[in-house]
């Protein structure tokens, strides 16, 4: 889809001010649509985020375009989104796209990629940079349209059973990581599992898997892997500004009025930007509880992180030659990686490396 034919992020207060007037004038037919997502509702920061675009978007049509949001497991499976969204047994769904790299390589750009954008980058290039029309592009095969609708912000690099120090301890370990870091974990000799999160703690605790990782201090307590690992790793380098994505049908949001379709966009705008500053103020309290319950940290040696990042790029270059829509969204994605990270080498490194390092 083009770009004039999505909403100008700028007019978000416009969209409130003008739409509501306009809707009550017209009182266009009630929709109900339904979401599945890929989330359990305990983790309330991602099925909470869900819960406001649908508030957000009933509250703009005083009520005439509901949206009734389900938790992993109710309509499908929090790995099968994607499928219920094309073959329409839902309207839309929340979900990383990242989950869906077997149906098409490209989509792992829409969550995050090893090595890859942190959350601010990731937004540049989706709304400014072109990377939301080339994700849209992909999603199109799939009769989908996609929005951002949340980032978790920098993650962890997940719970292990025991201390893993060099490449080779990593050999024949089961760990529980999707997307191209899975990918890139395997070549390093990982036993990679894909689960969802509401599966993840009783396959760590059982020993089922070796190691896990979910997201940040906060959805990661929530769940409780502290209590089946006590050696928590940082940082999170496949996913260092994951986005969460909205999909939906493309003949559903083609019956939408106008107005609603922009309702929804602003909703989902709104929902991107609030859940990445929601975990950021709750993952700062919730680290500090996980170290008074002896959770050990430990920082990925340099050796793994060398290894790791010299994979990451192999495996692009190797699945560029390979697939024609990953080439064309990678080779766009390479050029803005290249650019903004120059840029916040000289404004953003060079002041955190001075300032995190001698915070008191």
């Amino acid at each position: 889809m083009k770009r004039r034919n999505l909403i100008s992020y700028a007019t978000v207060a416009a969209t409130s001010a003008v739409a509501l007037p306009a809707l009550s004038q017209t009182e266009p037919q009630q929709i109900k649509w339904r979401m599945t997502t890929s989330w359990p509702k305990s983790l309330d920061t991602l099925f909470g985020g869900v819960q406001k675009v649908c508030d957000r978007v009933a509250a703009l049509t005083n009520g005439r375009f509901t949206i009734t949001p389900y938790q992993a497991g109710e309509i499908v499976g929090g790995l099968e989104v994607l499928d219920a969204v094309q073959q329409g047994t839902v309207q839309c769904g929340h979900t990383p796209s990242y989950y869906y790299k077997g149906k098409n390589p490209a989509l792992v750009f829409a969550t995050s990629v090893p090595f890859g954008f942190t959350a601010q980058q990731q937004n540049a290039w989706l709304y400014h940079g072109g990377g939301l029309e080339a994700i849209q592009n992909v999603y199109a095969q799939f009769n989908i349209i996609n929005f951002p609708a949340g980032n978790t912000g920098a993650q962890m690099g997940g719970w292990f059973r025991r201390e893993i120090n060099t490449v080779a301890d990593l050999n024949g370990l089961k760990m529980r990581i999707p997307g191209l870091g899975g990918d890139v974990m395997s070549k390093l000799g990982v036993n990679v599992q894909v689960l969802p999160g509401g599966e993840v703690y009783l396959a760590l605790e059982r020993g089922a898997i070796d190691a896990a990782e979910f997201s940040g201090p906060y959805d990661d307590e929530k769940l409780g892997l502290y209590r089946a690992a006590k050696y928590y790793y940082y940082p999170g380098w496949w996913e260092p500004g994951p986005t969460l994505d909205l999909l939906v049908n493309l003949d559903a949001w083609k019956k939408l009025p106008r107005e609603y379709q922009e309702i929804f966009q602003t909703a989902a705008y709104e929902a991107n930007l609030n859940m990445l500053t929601q975990y950021d103020a709750l993952n700062r309290e919730a680290l500090a509880r996980l170290i008074e319950k002896d959770v050990q940290l430990r920082a990925f040696s340099p050796e793994i992180m060398q290894a790791a990042q010299k994979a990451a790029f192999e495996f692009y270059e190797e699945s560029a030659s390979q697939n024609g829509s990953f080439k064309e969204v990678y080779q766009q994605w390479k050029k803005f990686r290249e650019q903004v990270f120059n840029w916040n080498k000289v404004n953003e490194l060079s002041f955190a490396q001075f300032s995190f390092l001698d915070s008191k």
